[in-house]
């Protein structure tokens, strides 16, 4: 896994039963002129036991920013400065509705949190801010187009990496999907789904997380159901909730995002790092031009799946999105059938396919028969 940029499977997360301090120094940023979200954030901090600096504008933010622990941007604060070490949470009140995630595409915040319904939340990533190490990387794959296989491509990545001893998590994004546990073949196995977990907010603890979910391919794994009856909804402050525990229990979180706008909102912004999968043909590279517009600023590289008869190459499709090319994932005879009996495991086995992941991942091993 490359540990350049992100935290990696080889960074131990904090175990759930040691407490960390937090540095008596960090302070956490609030640039905002708006004196409702001011008064609803000095008591969040005070309740988090942080300390705060206020300023008005991304002018008089400037000094501060690099060295804070956590900067918050209210949303009467139209732009941010160039790309700062600090990744920045765009907060807004209930009333602001849609225009909220338009603001934080357009602006580049990282995070968004709603208040007061997201005051939980915030507690808890001010206090996990000030912590010398947040935990494990989440890893977010998405399809440039329908069909792309995007969910195949985290199930054989999760798969992989707990193979090679990583503790996983694989997550299902797409509430409209079909339910990832399907592909997995594992909707009888015992364990949470994500309505389940409707209505929870603030600290989860992730010992008792990871322990209540089920699991298939040697990792554990939160699924939507895979059932034609309409699951109940969670709201962003759930799966933030939900991400968070994961993030801190696990060494990698593979989350499939799916493509629907309401997911990628909810999801991709929770990533270090999303992986875009497209097929090796001219629509599939216009589709996900379109895609990478919907993302938020996180680190993306891109993935090609390789088919038979495709009609352009792989570098040639990253050059024209404007991404890394990070791997080609390889063409398994009839993983479609594999994928509708759900045996997505069993393609995973292959050399190809080991090779394929081991190389995404950074491990040692994919060539091994």
């Amino acid at each position: 896994m490359n540990r350049h940029q992100h935290r990696g499977p080889g960074s131990p997360p904090p175990r759930a039963h040691e407490p960390w301090t937090p540095g008596d120094s960090a302070e956490i940023l609030l640039v905002t002129g708006a004196g409702v979200l001011r008064s609803e954030v000095e008591r969040i901090v005070a309740a988090a036991g942080g300390q705060l600096r206020t300023v008005q504008d991304v002018a008089e933010a400037a000094p501060f920013w690099d060295a804070a622990a956590a900067v918050l941007v209210g949303s009467d604060i139209r732009g941010l400065p160039p790309r700062r070490r600090t990744p920045a949470v765009l907060l807004g009140l209930e009333g602001d509705g849609e225009g909220l995630w338009h603001l934080a595409a357009a602006v580049g915040a990282e995070r968004v949190a709603v208040l007061p319904d997201a005051a939980a939340w915030l507690a808890e990533y001010l206090s996990r801010s000030r912590a010398p190490e947040a935990g494990g990387l989440v890893l977010g794959f998405t399809g440039g187009c329908g069909g792309a296989g995007a969910t195949t491509a985290a199930i054989w990545i999760a798969q992989a990496a707990a193979g090679a001893g990583v503790r996983v998590l694989l997550v299902d994004g797409d509430p409209r999907g079909g339910g990832l546990e399907l592909a997995l073949a594992a909707e009888e196995t015992h364990g949470l789904r994500w309505p389940d977990l409707a209505g929870v907010s603030g600290s989860i603890d992730p010992a008792q997380l990871e322990e209540s979910l089920p699991v298939a391919g040697g990792f554990s794994f939160l699924s939507w159901p895979g059932t034609r009856d309409k699951a109940a909804g969670v709201d962003a402050t759930t799966v933030a909730a939900v991400l968070d525990a994961a993030r801190r229990g696990c060494e990698l979180v593979v989350l499939d995002i799916g493509r629907e706008r309401e997911a990628l909102r909810a999801f991709a912004g929770e990533c270090d790092r999303i992986i875009v999968v497209a097929p090796a043909r001219l629509r599939a590279a216009v589709a996900t031009a379109w895609l990478l517009q919907e993302l938020p600023p996180v680190d993306t590289a891109l993935v090609v799946r390789a088919s038979r008869g495709a009609a352009l190459d792989a570098p040639l499709i990253a050059g024209s999105v404007g991404l890394v090319l990070q791997g080609i994932m390889p063409d398994v005879k009839d993983l479609a059938g594999a994928t509708e009996l759900g045996r997505l495991l069993e393609t995973g086995r292959h050399r190809a396919v080991r090779r394929f992941a081991a190389g995404l991942l950074e491990l040692n091993g994919g060539d091994d028969s």
